[in-house]
């Protein structure tokens, strides 16, 4: 087994309901198991950042770390964090994370992540996330188109895909109707980027009950973890 073979990766994904980590080999099989955290509210960095650590030391050994996060992220400087608190804006969490692991750290928006999990790298493919919020990733020929935060441009009636897709819509206008909403944002989003694929993951993929057409699959959660190999691939 060569050196490369042996490096392992803490996959951190940050959530606005929960902080998830794993630690994965050098092919992005799962060496442990995913633990969790319930994200510290208000979701300011220090406290996220503890729960993360925290974490960490729950796992085995590990060389370097991936980390999902739900907003823009320019060379590991989270720019954005709708769901999150406004203290992360402008905020380097690669260094400081790095600082406190004491690890190489390499962060990216975490759509962006589930996607470089999900994807085969052929034509035009897409990523939505459902959870809190709505992520979305855009990919061509596998090569990822940066920081699309299309979770909050406008969708319909007035409001943005978030607005009409996320948990609160979700729990405010109940299944049924969230899944016709989601239906509708399928065949608008077929006509803007007349994707090849379209996956669908994040924590409330486990609630769409429609019938996808054949390029719109469903990806399982732990996919947004499993992708944080890819983040190392230069």
């Amino acid at each position: 087994m060569t050196e490369d073979n042996k490096i392992r990766t803490l996959s951190v994904d940050i959530g606005g309901s929960g902080v998830k980590v794993l630690l994965l080999d050098s092919k992005g099989n799962p060496l442990s198991e995913k633990v969790r955290k319930e994200t510290p509210q208000p979701a300011k960095p220090e406290p996220v950042i503890n729960a993360i650590v925290e974490l960490a030391a729950t796992q085995a050994e590990f060389d370097r770390v991936s980390v999902g996060f739900p907003g823009v992220v320019r060379d590991g400087v989270t720019e954005t964090a709708v769901n999150l608190h406004p203290d992360w804006i402008k905020l380097d969490l690669a260094k400081e994370l790095s600082q406190r692991l004491n690890k190489p750290v390499r962060v990216i928006n975490d759509a962006d992540m589930q996607g470089l999990g999900a994807i085969v790298g052929k034509g035009v493919e897409l990523v939505i996330t459902l959870g809190t919020g709505f992520g979305s990733a855009l990919f061509v020929d596998g090569k990822l188109v940066p920081n699309l935060e299309m979770g909050h441009h406008q969708f319909r009636k007035g409001e943005t895909y978030e607005q009409q897709l996320g948990r609160a819509a979700l729990e405010k206008v109940g299944d049924s109707k969230w899944n016709r909403r989601l239906e509708k944002a399928i065949a608008s989003l077929q006509n803007l980027f007349n994707y090849n694929y379209l996956y669908i993951g994040g924590g409330e993929a486990t609630k769409v009950k429609i019938q996808l057409p054949e390029n719109v699959k469903l990806i399982p959660n732990i996919t947004g973890l499993l992708g944080g190999i890819a983040l190392w691939r230069d």
